[in-house]
């Protein structure tokens, strides 16, 4: 079963890269959901499509989706859906975004994707069946010391008010590491993580739909997913913490710092 929905899922995470490529640096409307916080009309065709196909295919689902109101079903299935994860970057002709596709049972995630479409970069995984990009397995790194990590962060929507704006971690990060990396993606940030080309990736201030496909790539690649407390992360959790799971508590230290 798992298997046959993730082949869906990644026919539709590629048909909306399809829609955000044909509108890439060609960006018609822009609106803002707060002081910094954008939304296109891309974005909204993309959900549109991804919702559609869904709602047809998998009727009985409820579904979670950043653009829209939340679809509540007495399933114990739900989709979790980013259609343009780096919405800031794509308007800004920045080639770092991506569609996020997860699907939970219950609070348990069983199969995700995330898709670049620049880079042509297809990351899937399902429920301990691994994690692949364009259909190879791949693995988290082996970096055992933070001091030699390259990791990555992001900030939150509102870091103009909000005493939870990452700054002190940011710093604590930055005398600690190799270097920090601001993808502007949460989704490229776990995939990447999973793929092995970064060693963690911190932020606070996180939504379900940022992150939940690519924490079980990441699970699934090898690698460990926690909140900034160590706890595990879930749909309340407004923080997370990812890693190759070898420097994962070196990374829970520096937080506890302050």
């Amino acid at each position: 079963m798992t298997s046959n929905i993730l082949n869906s899922m990644e026919i539709v995470a590629r048909n909306a890269g399809k829609i955000i490529l044909e509108n890439y640096e060609n960006v018609k409307e822009i609106h803002y959901k707060g002081d910094i916080d954008l939304v296109t009309d891309t974005d909204k065709r993309s959900e549109e499509y991804i919702l559609s196909f869904l709602q047809k295919e998998f009727p009985e689902y409820s579904i979670l989706s950043e653009e829209s109101e939340s679809f509540q079903t007495q399933s114990e299935y739900q989709w979790i859906i980013d259609p343009l994860d780096g919405t800031t970057n794509f308007v800004h002709g920045i080639p770092a975004f991506s569609v996020s596709i997860c699907l939970l049972k219950g609070d348990t995630p069983i199969a995700g994707v995330v898709f670049d479409p620049v880079h042509n970069e297809l990351f899937s995984a399902a429920l301990h069946q691994g994690a692949t990009m364009n259909g190879k397995p791949i693995r988290v790194s082996t970096e055992t010391d933070i001091g030699k990590a390259l990791i990555a962060t992001g900030f939150p929507y509102d870091i103009r008010t909000t005493p939870l704006n990452n700054l002190k971690e940011f710093s604590q990060f930055h005398l600690r590491v190799q270097s920090i990396r601001r993808i502007g993606s949460a989704t490229l940030d776990c995939a990447w993580t999973a793929k092995g080309r970064l060693d963690g990736y911190w932020e606070l201030g996180i939504k379900p739909w940022d992150v939940y496909a690519g924490l079980l790539i990441i699970q699934e690649a090898g690698g460990r997913v926690t909140t900034k407390d160590g706890n595990n992360y879930n749909l309340t959790s407004s923080n997370i913490l990812v890693s190759n799971g070898l420097i994962h508590d070196q990374m829970l230290d520096i937080l506890k710092l302050k």
